[in-house]
């Protein structure tokens, strides 16, 4: 007989509550919550589907940080680019599937200037706007010059569409000394905003949907545990379950990923799958369907259901883009020489 590690611990026999079996996650309906299949979860990826190149003119080694959205029958992905000459930027591409990714034609997001990365893509839906949330630095908006920041458009497909960048905060927040990796979900009555400051802390701001994006509370630590950066939360669709998955350090891989739940935005959240042994995806639970390409497991994107403020992840067809390296080809290097590819991860079982 089969069994489910449930949130307190216990073994829960599979055909003793009614449970319903997706691909990445088990739904219990008799009070016990999330856990992975089998009580662990399990990945296989394929080839890289986006290396890093040149992008008009200008020389990039690394793609990263990706966001995705699928809209109008199409991928229309964002990602970080970093090369010797332009530190950061972001990049957009469209295609219709994954084996043509590598080959569509990339555009650097003209919205910004200087440095901006990180980028999180979205429809807001009161607003009736494509928002691009993002990590920003410009001297024009003073001190401090590094903050969350958003662009809007009405037509995510061109690029040159984008409004130039506005920090989402007017100064530094009370009690906030680092912050990155900013991150966007809705609820029915406000925007929340989460983010990660490499010291074991993610923090939550909020502001109702009518002020977005601007408006923010000031922000508090909503979750203190052994983890580093890149939050990202989704709704769990039909569940009333919200799944953060955030990046650890020097577990299985020096990159992996832990996961945890909550009932709500502003609830407490709880560990799903949240230890070095037993994570949401690392290098001792993902494997490779052909070449190894990838030593780590770093800044996963779920692909969504739907493509609005809401974030909508379907737990029967979870899948993710996530960036990934070989150790050989990152050691000796500085941080901004790592050769960073995207792939595509999804259940193996």
């Amino acid at each position: 007989m089969g069994y489910c590690r449930s949130l307190n611990g216990k073994g829960v026999p599979l055909r003793s509550i009614g449970l319903i079996v997706t691909a990445g996650l088990m739904a219990i309906g008799a009070g016990g919550g999330l856990a992975g299949a089998g009580g662990e979860f399990r990945w296989r990826y394929g080839p890289a589907v986006l290396e890093g190149r040149g992008v008009e003119g200008v020389e990039f080694i690394s793609v990263k940080d990706p966001s995705i959205v699928r809209y109008g029958d199409r991928w229309h992905l964002f990602c970080t680019v970093r090369g010797p000459t332009r530190s950061h930027a972001i990049v957009y591409l469209s295609f219709g599937d994954f084996g043509e990714a590598n080959q569509a034609e990339r555009h650097i997001l003209s919205c910004h200037p200087g440095y901006f990365c990180a980028p999180q893509v979205f429809y807001f839906t009161p607003g009736k706007k494509w928002y691009l949330v993002c990590q920003a630095a410009d001297e024009a908006w003073g001190e401090p010059a590094y903050r969350p920041a958003f662009s809007t458009t009405t037509d995510i497909g061109n690029p040159n569409s984008w409004a130039r960048l506005q920090p989402m905060f007017d100064g530094q927040p009370e009690g906030v000394q680092a912050w990155l990796d900013f991150w966007v979900i809705c609820d029915e009555a406000k925007a929340h905003l989460f983010f990660t400051s490499l010291d074991g802390k993610m923090w939550r701001a909020e502001t109702p949907l009518a002020e977005f994006p601007k408006g923010w509370s000031t922000p508090r630590i909503c979750l203190t545990a052994d983890i580093f950066e890149a939050s990202h939360t989704y709704r769990l669709k039909g569940q009333d379950k919200y799944l953060t998955l955030v990046e650890a350090q020097n577990g299985h891989g020096w990159r992996y990923y832990k996961a945890y739940v909550a009932d709500r935005l502003d609830g407490a959240w709880q560990p799903l799958a949240a230890e070095k042994d037993n994570a949401f995806a690392s290098m001792l639970n993902v494997t490779p369907r052909a070449n190894r390409w990838t030593d780590v497991v770093s800044h996963i994107e779920l692909l969504r259901s739907g493509c609005d403020e809401r974030l909508e992840a379907d737990s029967a067809n979870l899948r993710f883009v996530f960036q990934g390296v070989l150790d050989k080809d990152r050691q000796g290097k500085a941080y901004g020489e790592i050769p960073w590819k995207l792939g595509v991860m999804e259940p193996s079982n």
